[in-house]
């Protein structure tokens, strides 16, 4: 059967090379891909974004199945075209996006349904905001309420830094949007800019990931993944420089209470809506020192690069998981996982998160191994070269028996590997390596 996988990155890698592993495979197009993917013999990028373009692909191809990597598709409603054309597709409505397309809808949808997470108020006026940093202090959080490409949430550690993200999230006097959100509707159909300010939490992480099908979920393996550039946890937010599989922070109990008190009433609460969800149900969890886990935030997709050693670890075929998931009988899927540990440790350009270079020459790129891969994610075939072409550039990610040998084996992997400027943290897995898993 013929397969399409929308997006560019390093999840959409991951995605498209397991589904391409399937017998049932025939063509896996990804659109619009990146070099690993245009350097792969068992993929085919096809240079498509627009929604209406890519449904046209779909029926003119006879696509029998295509999956949404990342959110911006979503949010501009690439599943409700495809089904409103009998195509096969797995991912959430519009309306189910807006999870994660807005801070807002997620947090009063939480607060509705009694979902675990962080005292906030929503500003749409910046003297208010202020005046609530003000009277809440620091440490506090920032969101802006739309799609802001992962710039979109400041973790506060001071009060001069809370209302500086303010003034940065909220136009000023005269209209200028410094974050060029793409801010959501209000209710008269105009874009209306808002924030979300909300409590710090504490405790430690964890990704928390199902495939649903409206009613039923079938859980991923944990995650966690890395958000600090620098080693140590220390320098500025970004999008995630490495992750690793399973999450031992994730115990028995913090799963089952993540099942019972967030993903089930988040399934039925949006059935009760009258918006059911179908597609990735990603929770982003902050679990404290007694294992009580609170939503940080919803995203419609998965994680990236949480997705790379998932897929690393994945031994169901993929393809039939998708089925079962677009014809709502995930409660008959019971996923299979390689018992070892899977790490992944992100490359990035050099200037990354705030301006990352672009344009160098990759050499070095090591050969697919049994137990070893480097994910695309920020690359460009040009002249039959890979260049960078983004602030994450690779995921090397490998498997070991635990946590410490797949850590070592996913840096011996990445040692041959180069270009200008390329950073990358040392410590990738390094809460998993002191824990007992």
């Amino acid at each position: 059967m013929n397969i399409l996988v929308i997006g560019s990155g390093g999840r959409e890698h991951a995605l498209a090379w397991k589904l391409a592993q399937s017998p049932k495979a025939q063509k896996v197009y990804v659109a619009p891909g990146n070099g690993g993917t245009a350097r792969s013999p068992h993929l085919v990028n096809i240079d498509i974004t627009d929604v209406k373009a890519l449904a046209d692909f779909a029926e003119r191809e006879k696509i029998n199945l295509t999956v949404v990597g990342p959110e911006a598709p979503l949010a501009a409603g690439v599943v409700d075209e495809f089904r409103a054309r009998g195509l096969r597709i797995f991912g959430p409505t519009k309306a189910a996006a807006q999870l994660e397309s807005s801070k807002a809808f997620a947090k009063d949808f939480m607060k509705r349904h009694g979902i675990p997470t962080a005292f906030y108020e929503t500003f749409t006026e910046a003297t208010a905001a202020h005046a609530y940093v003000d009277k809440h202090g620091a440490p506090i959080v920032i969101k802006a309420d739309g799609l802001a490409a992962g710039k979109g949430v400041v973790v506060a550690m001071t009060l001069a830094e809370a209302h500086e993200a303010v003034d940065w999230m909220l136009p000023s006097d005269d209209g200028d949007n410094k974050l060029g959100v793409q801010h959501n509707a209000g209710a008269d159909g105009q874009a209306v800019p808002r924030v979300v300010i909300e409590e710090f939490l504490q405790g430690e992480e964890a990704s928390f990931i199902v495939l649903a099908d409206g009613k039923n979920v079938a859980v991923l393996a944990t995650s966690q993944d890395h958000k600090r550039l620098l080693d140590a946890d220390e320098g500025p937010n970004t999008g995630g420089m490495g992750a690793y599989s399973p999450a031992p922070v994730v115990t028995p109990n913090v799963h089952a209470k993540a099942m019972q008190d967030i993903i089930n009433p988040t399934l039925a609460g949006m059935a009760k809506d009258g918006i059911p969800f179908t597609g990735f149900l990603y929770a982003g969890l902050m679990i404290d020192a007694q294992g009580n886990p609170k939503t940080l935030e919803f995203n419609c997709r998965m994680g990236d690069p949480e997705t790379q050693p998932i897929m690393m670890r994945l031994k169901s075929d993929l393809v039939d998981v998708f089925f079962s998931a677009t014809d709502g009988t995930l409660d008959q899927v019971e996923l299979q996982w390689d018992r070892r540990f899977a790490l992944g440790v992100v490359v990035a350009a050099g200037g990354y998160p705030l301006n990352p270079k672009k344009g160098d020459v990759i050499t070095g790129l090591p050969a697919e191994a049994d137990d070893a891969m480097v994910f695309h994610a920020g690359t460009q075939l040009v002249d039959g070269k890979v260049v960078t072409n983004g602030g994450r550039v690779l995921c090397v990610t490998a498997l070991g028996d635990s946590a410490k040998l797949a850590q070592q084996r996913a840096y011996d992997y990445l040692l041959g590997i180069q270009f200008n400027g390329m950073q990358f943290r040392h410590d990738i897995g390094w809460r998993a390596i002191n824990k007992p898993r």
